[in-house]
């Protein structure tokens, strides 16, 4: 009988202990992979040195005129990419040309086209993208409102948000994918966000929308491993940019909110070297802290943090209204 204790307590414990490591893994893997990240080409001195050498010469990416798009396209000529940036407005594409080209000797191609307009415009892309061996894709197009229930959103603003933030990533790789295949290299880059983690409510379908690209990438990541391309889940947490501007505390920055220079800089220095990141180590830890937490609870401190948002939202359209 003391045996038979013996043997179950033994289980009970070594279960326990892989329990915990499984665990704190799947809670801290974005931090592990950061640490991974610095550490790994000391101990594998012969890999790839540079994001050319492993992918290509150049690299696409969309919604490439503001915020975080637009800081990859500048950490990326910075480290010797070609740039294609795609973009809905003429004239921002331009400027963001001529001020990455004043800094870096690269070459810059750009292609106007407004992601909501659906599958008319990847035709357009394939065309223009005709000759150009596409080494790395960064998705990162995307939208949201401002936080609000969702009866009051507008239907137009819901259509456009899934067919940007769920076709763009689909359709874009779809046409760019079988060209790294025939080359087997190639890198695709896929911008979600920490709100997977939970379903937010006041903004419902914008956090389904990053789960999709959750699931996508991670698909994705099994079915190209064997092409020898490296598909990487990026899922940034609040970062000072426009697409925060209904919170004014977000847009002042600060250390739980990065600038997207400091947050870019640091999500492409994980390029190449892991499979999933916050991008950012303040990210990291903070991702890490709420997965802690049931589901249940997540979503509900979720609930009660953009009902505030939603407030601060209207005030903030408010003050916009006074102004004019």
């Amino acid at each position: 009988m003391a045996l038979i204790l013996q043997v179950i307590s033994s289980g009970i414990y070594i279960v326990g202990s892989l329990s915990i490591v499984a665990f704190l893994y799947d809670n801290l893997k974005s931090l592990f992979s950061i640490i991974k990240a610095v550490l790994e080409p000391y101990f594998r001195p012969n890999l790839p040195k540079t994001l050319v050498e492993k992918f290509g010469q150049w690299a696409v990416v969309t919604g490439a005129t503001d915020g975080i798009g637009k800081e990859y396209a500048r950490e990326l000529a910075r480290q010797g990419l070609n740039l294609v940036l795609i973009s809905r407005t003429k004239e921002k594409l331009i400027a963001v040309t001529n001020e990455i080209e004043s800094q870096y000797n690269v070459k810059i191609k750009w292609i106007v086209v407004d992601f909501a307009k659906g599958r008319e415009v990847y035709d357009q892309i394939e065309e223009e993208l005709n000759g150009i061996d596409v080494g790395i894709l960064v998705n990162n197009v995307g939208m949201i409102h401002d936080p609000e229930t969702l009866d009051k959103v507008s239907e137009d603003t819901l259509w456009d948000l899934l067919t940007v933030n769920m076709g763009s990533v689909t359709m874009l790789t779809r046409k760019i994918l079988p060209q790294m295949i025939g080359r087997r290299k190639g890198a695709i880059v896929n911008l979600g966000s920490s709100s997977e983690l939970q379903p937010l409510p006041n903004l419902t379908a914008y956090a389904a929308s990053k789960k999709f690209i959750t699931h996508f990438s991670k698909g994705l990541e099994y079915e190209v491993a064997d092409h020898n391309i490296h598909v990487q889940l990026v899922m940034p947490n609040f970062v000072a940019t426009n697409m925060n501007a209904y919170s004014d505390k977000v847009r002042q920055g600060g250390l739980l909110f990065p600038n997207a220079y400091s947050y870019a800089r640091s999500a492409v220095f994980t390029l190449g070297k892991t499979s999933e990141t916050n991008g950012f180590w303040v990210h990291g830890i903070q991702y890490a802290l709420m997965k802690l937490a049931p589901m249940q609870i997540r979503t509900y401190f979720g609930n009660q943090l953009f009902k505030r948002l939603r407030i601060e939202a209207l005030e903030h359209r408010q003050k916009k209204q006074n102004l004019y």
